[in-house]
C-alpha cells in the first residue's frame, strides 16, 4: 500500500463523513479510480481503521458533550436520545441478518450511482423542510426527533446514501433547524462508527486482514491521522456555516457524482459493475 493512496483515502474519509455526500460511496469511487483492490486484505484493514480517525474527530469536536455524559452517565438526556436514535439501525441490521440478507450483497456495487442520486433528493428535501429562521432560538432535540433521525439513518446502509444527509433530513422533517439536525447527526455517528468498527473489525480479524498491519503501519497511520484532522476541521466548519449554506449545493454535487458513476457503470470503465436494482 502506498502512502499517497492511504493519505488520499484518509482525506476523503475526513471530508465525506461530515459532509452529506456519503463517505463509503466516495471511498469506493476513489479506490476504483486509483485502481486499488478494495477486497485486498490491506485495503479492507485501512477502510476499517479510517473509521477510528473520524471517531476521533467526533470525540474531539464534541468533547464537552461526551464529558457531560460521563459526569451524569445514568441520568444523561443526551445519552438517552443517542440510544433511541441508534435503535432503528440496530434492529434493521439484525433483522436483515436474521433473514440472511446482507445489505451490501443485496444492493451490490451496481446500485452506487443510484444511491448518490437518492442522496441528492434527500438533501433537496432537507433544505425545503429546514425551519431555519422560522422560529426563535435553537430547538431542543426530542425523542421524536431522535427516533425519526434513527429511522433515516437505517437508509444509509444502502451504498451511496449519505448517513449525515439522510439523518439531517429526518431532523429537518421533524422541525429542527439545519444546524441542530446536523449537530445531533454528528453525535449519532459515534455509536454508529463504534458499531461499524466492532463488526467490520471482527470480519477483518476473521479473514486475516490484520496480518497486513505490520507491513503497512506507516500508510495506515497516515490515512487514519488525516481522517481525524480533516474530520475535525470539516465538522467544525459545517457547524459554523451550515445555516448560511444551502443543501442545494451539496445536492448538485452528489447528483453530478451519481451521474458520473452511472456513466462509468454503463460503460464498464474503471471496473465499475453494471447498474443493478434489487428485484429488477
Amino acid at each position: 500500500m502506498q502512502i499517497l493512496h492511504a493519505a488520499i483515502l484518509g482525506i476523503i474519509q475526513g471530508l465525506a463523513e461530515f459532509l452529506p455526500i456519503s463517505s463509503s460511496g466516495h471511498l469506493e469511487v476513489a479506490q476504483r479510480l486509483m485502481g486499488l483492490q478494495a477486497d485486498s486484505g490491506a485495503m479492507m484493514l485501512l477502510t476499517v481503521l479510517l473509521h477510528a480517525g473520524t471517531l476521533t474527530a467526533v470525540v474531539v469536536v464534541f468533547w464537552k458533550d461526551w464529558l457531560g455524559i460521563l459526569k451524569n452517565l445514568f441520568h444523561s438526556r443526551l445519552l438517552g436520545l443517542l440510544i433511541v436514535a441508534s435503535l432503528p439501525a440496530v434492529l434493521v441490521k439484525f433483522g436483515l441478518k436474521a433473514i440472511h440478507i446482507d445489505v451490501d450483497e443485496f444492493f451490490g456495487g451496481g446500485f452506487l450511482g443510484i444511491g448518490f442520486l437518492i442522496t441528492a433528493v434527500f438533501l433537496l428535501l432537507a433544505e425545503k423542510c429546514s425551519h431555519h429562521g422560522r422560529h426563535a432560538g435553537a430547538k431542543e432535540v426530542t425523542v421524536n426527533n431522535a427516533l425519526v433521525m434513527g429511522c433515516f439513518q437505517s437508509l444509509a446502509m444502502i451504498p451511496g446514501v449519505s448517513r449525515s444527509g439522510s439523518t439531517t433530513l429526518g431532523g429537518t422533517v421533524t422541525g429542527l433547524t439545519k444546524r441542530d439536525a446536523i449537530k445531533f447527526s454528528f453525535l449519532m455517528s459515534a455509536p454508529a462508527v463504534v458499531g461499524s468498527l466492532m463488526l467490520e473489525g471482527k470480519d477483518a480479524y476473521e479473514n486475516g486482514s490484520f496480518s497486513f498491519l505490520t507491513e503497512n503501519i506507516v500508510p495506515i497511520a497516515v490515512g487514519v491521522a488525516l481522517a481525524a484532522v480533516v474530520g475535525i476541521l470539516t465538522a467544525r466548519t459545517m457547524l459554523k456555516t451550515i445555516n448560511k449554506v444551502s443543501f442545494g449545493w451539496f445536492a448538485l454535487y452528489v447528483f453530478l457524482m451519481g451521474a458520473f458513476v452511472l456513466a462509468m457503470q454503463l460503460t464498464g470503465s474503471f471496473g465499475f459493475p453494471p447498474v443493478s436494482v434489487p428485484f429488477l
